[in-house]
C-alpha cells in the first residue's frame, strides 16, 4: 500500500453561503511536485491554508508526516516549510537576520540555524546578500530569501503559494530550478547534538516520518499557479473549479485527453479565421495561441473539421496558411476543463 506524505479526505471551507474549498482530497508522496491549478477565486490559496494550519476547516480530515493538522498541530506544523503569495519578511532586517528570526521562534539554536542558514543561502544564491536588508531586495530575490526561510527548520512538505507571481521569466525558471534541486537533491540532514531533550524530539521527529513501517525519504512541493509551463514541470496536476479538484493526473495523461481534438490554424486576417472556425458545428472552443489559434473539435470530428475549414475560410475572405493537427498544450486542457459543467 502506497505511503503518503500528505492526506487531506474531504476537507471543506465554507465563509457563509460561499463555498470555498467544497470537499478536496489530496495524497501526496514523499519526493513529489504537486502543482495545483485553477482561475482566480477557484480556491487554491484556500487550499494552502487550510493545509498549513492557518485556517480550520468547515469539514475534512488533513495528515501530515503521520500527524492530526488539528489533534497535533504543533508536530505537523514542525514539518512544514511555507511560502505565501505576498513577501511576508522584515523589510528593514538583513537577509540573514529575516532567516535567524523565523528559525529561533520554530526553537532553532544559534548551533542549528547559524550553519544551516548559511548552507541554505548558499543553495539558493543569497549567500553574498546576507547582510543585505530585504527591503533592498529585488522581487526575485525577495522570493528566494522567502524560500531560504522556509527551508530553515528542514521541512518535510513545502507549501509555496503562487510564489513566481509578477517576476520576470528568467527568476521564474532560476526559482524553478531551485525547487527541482530541492526534491531531487535535499539539503543535508541536522546534525546531532548531545542535548537529551533535543535527542529525545528528534527520535520522535524520526517515527513521525514513518508511516505503516516505511521511513520516507525526499522533500515533497505543493505548489499552486496560473503558469500552465509550471503545471507542466509538477510530477501531478489538480485543476481546481469552484472549490473541487476537477481532474487531477500528471500532465502528460492530462494532455492525453485532448489527443487527435487540437487543429493549429494560421493565416490572416485571425479575427475572420477565429469567427469562421467558432460557427462550424463541430468546434468546441478557439483560443489564441501567440499568432495562431488551437481549434479544439468534438471527438472524432477532426478530419471533417479540416476538410470544411478551408472552404469556409475562403467564403469569408480569409487566407489560410496552415491546417493541421497538433499535439495538445495543457492549456488547451484547462481551458476544457474551465468550460465543462461539474457538480
Amino acid at each position: 500500500m502506497t505511503n503518503y506524505l500528505l492526506q487531506a479526505n474531504g476537507i471543506k471551507k465554507y465563509f457563509g453561503n460561499v463555498h470555498a474549498v467544497d470537499g478536496v482530497d489530496l495524497n501526496i508522496k514523499s519526493g513529489e511536485i504537486y502543482g495545483l491549478v485553477g482561475s482566480d477565486g477557484a480556491g487554491k490559496t484556500t487550499t494552502m491554508r487550510l493545509l498549513v494550519g492557518a485556517l480550520l476547516p468547515t469539514q475534512g480530515e488533513i495528515t501530515i508526516c503521520g500527524y492530526d493538522l488539528h489533534k497535533q498541530v504543533e508536530l505537523a506544523r514542525s514539518t512544514i516549510g511555507y511560502l505565501s503569495q505576498r513577501f511576508s519578511m522584515y523589510e528593514d532586517l538583513t537577509v540573514l537576520e529575516n532567516i535567524r528570526f523565523f528559525a529561533e521562534i520554530r526553537g532553532l539554536s544559534s548551533t542549528e540555524w547559524l550553519p544551516r542558514s548559511m548552507e541554505i543561502l548558499e543553495f539558493v544564491g543569497l549567500a553574498n546578500f546576507k547582510d543585505r536588508r530585504a527591503g533592498q531586495l529585488s522581487g526575485g530575490m525577495k522570493q528566494k530569501l522567502g524560500l531560504a526561510s522556509a527551508l530553515v527548520t528542514r521541512p518535510r512538505l513545502l507549501l509555496l503559494d503562487e510564489p513566481t507571481t509578477g517576476v520576470d521569466p528568467v527568476t521564474r525558471q532560476d526559482f524553478w530550478q531551485l525547487v527541482i534541486k530541492l526534491v531531487s537533491q535535499p539539503l543535508s540532514h541536522r546534525e546531532e547534538t548531545k542535548d537529551t531533550k533535543e535527542e529525545n524530539n528528534k527520535e520522535e521527529s524520526s517515527r513521525s516520518l514513518r508511516l505503516r513501517g516505511e521511513e520516507l525519504s525526499g522533500v515533497s512541493v505543493i505548489i499552486s499557479t496560473p503558469y500552465m509551463d509550471e503545471a507542466s514541470r509538477c510530477h501531478r496536476v489538480g485543476f481546481m473549479k469552484a472549490g473541487k479538484i476537477i481532474a487531477e493526473d500528471s500532465p502528460s495523461n492530462l494532455r492525453a485527453r485532448l489527443n487527435g481534438r487540437v487543429l493549429e490554424l494560421r493565416g490572416n486576417p485571425i479575427n475572420v479565421l477565429r469567427h469562421v472556425a467558432h460557427q462550424d458545428e463541430d468546434v468546441e472552443d478557439v483560443a489564441a495561441f501567440g499568432d495562431k489559434l488551437h481549434v479544439r473539435v468534438r471527438a472524432d470530428k477532426s478530419d471533417l473539421v479540416m476538410k470544411r475549414l478551408p472552404d469556409e475560410i475562403k467564403a469569408a475572405d480569409g487566407t489560410l496558411v496552415d491546417l493541421r493537427i497538433v499535439p495538445p498544450a495543457l492549456e488547451d486542457v484547462f481551458i476544457a476543463l474551465s468550460e465543462s459543467n461539474h457538480d
